[in-house]
């Protein structure tokens, strides 16, 4: 059982952008979806397709390369389910120099924290990526 679904699908995608794994299957659930979604259009994922039947579908998302080497470089959760983490919008900071994404869960729908500046929400931060 995984108590934590939001670090199962990050840590799925950095465990197989290390070992150079093309794609990457884990349950389905609409949070997920959006987070693999985002991930798509942040370019760390090449594509995200929803499988299965009724009761048991999954993601599979296809990971990015660049000449051999992943676009994942690592990923770090900040809130879990034992310590929520809520950022307001004078908190969100540029990651790595502008090289990373942090990723938010906002009244808005799931986005980077260059979205949430601009749209001027705040809200739970789910994870950092790099």
């Amino acid at each position: 059982m995984v108590t934590d679904p939001i670090s199962n699908l990050i840590i799925s995608i950095k465990n197989a952008a290390r070992v150079g794994k093309p794609a990457v299957r884990v349950p389905h659930s609409r949070m997920k979806q959006a987070i693999a979604d985002l991930l798509v259009r942040e370019g760390y994922l090449v594509s995200v397709d929803r499988k299965g039947k009724k009761a048991r579908t999954f993601i599979e998302a296809e990971v990015a390369f660049d000449n051999g080497v992943a676009r994942v470089h690592d990923v770090k959760r900040i809130s879990k389910p034992s310590k929520r983490v809520y950022y307001s919008v004078r908190d969100i900071v540029p990651i790595k120099n502008g090289y990373g994404h942090i990723v938010l869960s906002t009244p808005q729908g799931i986005m980077t924290g260059v979205e949430a500046r601009k749209a001027k929400v705040g809200g739970e931060a789910l994870f950092l990526i790099w």
